[in-house]
């Protein structure tokens, strides 16, 4: 995925949006270990296919996770490049600890 300076911040709202839900979180920290079909992770959660698909269909438009198509078995693993996106956009505020005063202009 090429990213334009554009597209940047909606890359790091949906990533953070995916974020923002515990059931999205158990299906990364999922994905951490390994790479993982639909009914894996199904059975893992304890959810219906229903209820995981909007999930899913959540981490992918965020970018967060990469699919592969085998048989008829959709395989689900971590796209770490956008992980990356959101590091690098949380680092730069640790990076910038010091901010300025506002310059008062309201006289």
């Amino acid at each position: 995925m090429q990213t334009t300076v554009a597209t940047i911040p909606h890359l790091i709202a949906v990533g953070f949006h995916a974020l923002s839900d515990p059931l999205r979180i158990s299906v990364l920290e999922l994905l951490r270990k390994q790479e993982l079909c639909v009914c894996d992770l199904c059975d893992a959660l304890g959810v219906s296919q229903s209820k995981l698909s909007f999930h899913l269909k959540t981490l992918k438009e965020a970018g967060l996770v990469h699919t592969r198509q085998e048989g008829r078995w959709i395989y689900y693993s971590l796209n770490l490049s956008q992980f990356s996106v959101l590091e690098e956009y949380l680092a730069n505020f640790h990076h910038n600890r010091v901010v300025s005063p506002a310059l008062s202009r309201c006289d």
